[in-house]
This record gives structure tokens, C-alpha cells and sequence, in this order.
């Protein structure tokens, strides 16, 4: 027997496919297909964690490199501990929207130290660890009220749209009218190729090319890059400095422990619950509907086993903190290889040896203009409100507590505000409605007091 043989021998035994009714060529190719659809958080997430996250002695660039590279690396880790722990086809790596939430809400918004953001990081995952270990999953979920966790996606695709179109300089701030077009939009190079990528891009999606995203993103660069090659100048189209190749990651790794100096607040503990709630239910919901798609959930519309691929999810996150990155999640672009056929942990180990295999193209994530990056964010903002259609609009303690959520993320430039508006919401409208203060569970009324005073602490109430 030939050394492939034995291999795929190994594989079909050791992830069951014969039982899953599938082969090694196809949960392959359903791993390279789930790799390409998630790939672009390799070049997001440093773009973004970059944002608030600066080291003495470090470049912009050589940092870029760093995140760049704890990104591929947590990534690969969770997705091999889902391969071979939970044994399922999901793709796992630091999720958009939390990153967003680390770097603009806690860091630049808060004032709160980036080392003290990864303490919450891994305190959340260590949580999330042992809440799945003690199987509190029911418990937790049926204490956020539906129209919340359905609205929550929704919200963070409207803040990372801003955010993107900020950076493409597509919208600017206006004194009169909080934000507008840009007024030089026609004249605004990098508005014009930023708005070429996108059309690139949407183009590429609609048309279901695997990889789109990055397509889109390299596309966008390297039309940059042509550009300031004729002459019209490096400078003027925001072109980066790109540091020599460098694969030392130590100033991350384990920032973490100098930054639990700072978690003693409550803002500390808020920040943790935040990251816990997104990384829970996004965690939840993209199983479940993934898992529908696949077969894979019994008659009563539950996934066996469910606490096996939320485990792996759980040490992702924490491996991810402990490395030097925001939260890690499992990506709902994990359907486009169940899609192609994958049902087992092959898929997973696919998508983990390509994250590996993609370090020797770090240096291309910090030679990515930033606009180009967020071309594709932009996208992701508006795929993420689809989630909108799961929200029952005619039952006024939806209505209220949901629509709250959505508006108060991008307005108040907070996930977290977001959150705290739908929870606080939820059981004053709900006990309104029903003219009893029981209408609302004591979990949901305690969620509401808690956020109350949170608020009241990060507005200036002490």
C-alpha cells in the first residue's frame, strides 16, 4: 500500500466517512472551498487590531505582520481542535465585528489598554470553557431574550459598514449633519478606486466565484499599486510601508498577563460579558444554521454533541487571546464547504493546515492599503444583515428591544451599547405588555439592572 493510501485509509477511519457517506476528495475540496471564503479575515483583522494596538519600537507595518500572523496561527489551531475534537466541517478564526469591538469600542473608545482587551479575551474564553465543560448552554441561552440575539448580527454589520466606508472615504464627518457623503467623492481617488473595488467585488459574489472576497481585496491593491506606479504617487493613494519579512511575534504573546493589572472594573467584567455574548450566540447560531444545512440536527432541532465544536470554539478564543488577537469564532462561511459535500472534521483539518501553510505570505497583509482591506468589510456588513429576517417585527417587544440593538451599535459606535439598549428594553416592554413584572425571567431582569449600571459607570455616573 502507497503512502497515499495508507493516508487516506487513516483519514476515512479517523473522521468516519463511510458513516458521514462522503470521501477524502471531496471533504478536501470542500476544505479548500471553506479556507477561500474565510481567508479574508487574515488581511481584516490585522487592518483592523491595528488600529489600537501599537508597540514601542515596532513599525505600523511590522506590527500589521505580527497580528497577521497570530491571526493565521490562532486560526489554524481552533480549526484543527475542531477537526479532531468535534469532528466537524467548521472553519474557525478571529471573528469580525469582536475585533471591531476590541480595537474601536474598548481600546480607542474606552481608553482601555490593548493588553488589558486580550485579558478579557482569554478571561471570556477560559469562561466560555467552563460553561460548555458544565453544560450551562440551555441555561445561558434562554436568558437572552430571542429578538436580541437575532438583532445583534444585524448591528455589527451596520457598524462594520461604517467603518469601512469611513476608511474608503466614501463618508466623512459633517458638523451640521453628523456624517455625509464626501463632498470631494468625484475629485477622491481613493474614494473612486475603493468604490471600483467594491463593485469588483459585489460583482464576484453575486456571480458565487469562490474567494471573492479576497479577489476583491488583492484587486483593489493592486489597482492601487498601478496607480501610483503612473505617477500619481504613493502618498496620495495611501500606499504602505512594507517591513522586511518577520516572523517574531513575541511582544503579543502572552500581553495578555501584564494587562490583568487593569481588570479590576466593572467596565472589565461588562467588556468580558460582551465578548462572551457575541463569541456565544454567533458561536450557537452559525452551528445550528450550518448544521441544518448539513443533516446533521436530530428531530427536535438540536445538534448531538453540540458542547464538542463550542469547546473547540472556547479554546480558540483563549489560545487566540493568550497568542495576541481578538475573539475566535466559527464562521458561518463554513456552509459554502458544507455545500461542496463536507461533513467531517477533514474539512476543518483542510482549512487549519492552510491557515499554517499561509504564513509565508504574511508580508502581503501589511502591503494591503487599508481602504482596500475594508472593501471588504463593507461586504461582510451587509451579508451580516440578512439576520434581520429572523426578527418577528409585529410583536412590539421584538420591535422595540431589536431595533434598539441595531441602531444603538452604529450610533453610539459601540457593540456593546447596542447589547445593553436591547437587554435593558426587553423586559420593561415585555412586563408592559403583559401587565405583570414576571412576564420577564429574573436572568433578563438582572441583565437589564447590570447594563443600567453599566452605563451609568462608562457615562461619567462615577
Amino acid at each position: 500500500m502507497s503512502v497515499a493510501d495508507s493516508l487516506a485509509n487513516y483519514f476515512s477511519k479517523r473522521f468516519g466517512f463511510k458513516k458521514a457517506k462522503t470521501d477524502l476528495r471531496t471533504e478536501i475540496i470542500a476544505g479548500i472551498t471553506t479556507f477561500l471564503t474565510m481567508s479574508y479575515i487574515v488581511i481584516l483583522n490585522p487592518a483592523i487590531l491595528g488600529a489600537a494596538i501599537q508597540i514601542d519600537g515596532y513599525s505600523p507595518a511590522q506590527v500589521t505582520q505580527m497580528l497577521a500572523i497570530v491571526t493565521l496561527l490562532s486560526a489554524a489551531i481552533a480549526s484543527l481542535v475542531m477537526a479532531f475534537y468535534a469532528n466537524r466541517p467548521f472553519g474557525l478564526a478571529p471573528g469580525l465585528g469582536l475585533n471591531a469591538f476590541f480595537a474601536f469600542t474598548v481600546v480607542l473608545g474606552m481608553g482601555i489598554a490593548w493588553e488589558t482587551a486580550l485579558a478579557a479575551v482569554v478571561v471570556e474564553g477560559i469562561i466560555f470553557i467552563i460553561i460548555t465543560k458544565a453544560g450551562w448552554r440551555d441555561a445561558i441561552i434562554s436568558a437572552i431574550p430571542k429578538p436580541v440575539k437575532f438583532s445583534v448580527g444585524a448591528g455589527i454589520g451596520l457598524f462594520l459598514a461604517i467603518i469601512g466606508l469611513k476608511e474608503m472615504q466614501v463618508i466623512t464627518a459633517n458638523s451640521a449633519t453628523f456624517v455625509s457623503l464626501n463632498p470631494n467623492l468625484a475629485g477622491d481617488p481613493i474614494a473612486l478606486l475603493s468604490l471600483l473595488g467594491l463593485l469588483i467585488t459585489f460583482v464576484l459574489y453575486a456571480r458565487g466565484v469562490k474567494g471573492s472576497i479576497v479577489i476583491g481585496i488583492l484587486a483593489t491593491s493592486v489597482l492601487a499599486y498601478a496607480l501610483a506606479a503612473t505617477g500619481m504617487g504613493a502618498e496620495a493613494l495611501h500606499i504602505p510601508e512594507v517591513a522586511a519579512a518577520s516572523y517574531n511575534i513575541t511582544p503579543l504573546v502572552g500581553a495578555f498577563v501584564g494587562g490583568l493589572s487593569g481588570a479590576t472594573s466593572l467596565s472589565f467584567a461588562l467588556i468580558v460579558f460582551t465578548f462572551f455574548f457575541v463569541d456565544f450566540f454567533d458561536t450557537a447560531g452559525t452551528l445550528i444554521g450550518t448544521s441544518h444545512q448539513a443533516g446533521f440536527l436530530d428531530k427536535n432541532g438540536d445538534l448531538p454533541e453540540i458542547e464538542k465544536p463550542l469547546m473547540a470554539d472556547a479554546i480558540g478564543t483563549t489560545i487566540g487571546g493568550i497568542l495576541g488577537t481578538s475573539t475566535v469564532t466559527t464562521y458561518i462561511e463554513s456552509a459554502t464547504g458544507i455545500e461542496e459535500g463536507g461533513r467531517t472534521g477533514m474539512v476543518a483539518l483542510v482549512v487549519g493546515v492552510l491557515f499554517l501553510a499561509s504564513i509565508v505570505v504574511v508580508p502581503l497583509a501589511a502591503a494591503v492599503p487599508l481602504y482596500a482591506s475594508h472593501v471588504a468589510l463593507v461586504l461582510v456588513a451587509l451579508i451580516m444583515l440578512r439576520g434581520i429576517s429572523d426578527i418577528d417585527w409585529k410583536d412590539v417587544t421584538n420591535t422595540i428591544p431589536a431595533g434598539l440593538t441595531i441602531l444603538m451599535m452604529p450610533l453610539t459606535f459601540s457593540i456593546a451599547y447596542g447589547i445593553a439598549a436591547g437587554l435593558i428594553s426587553y423586559p420593561i416592554v415585555k412586563a408592559a405588555k403583559e401587565g405583570s413584572i414576571s412576564a420577564a425571567t429574573p436572568a433578563q431582569w438582572g441583565l437589564a439592572i447590570a447594563f443600567v449600571i453599566y452605563i451609568f459607570v462608562t457615562t461619567g455616573g462615577l
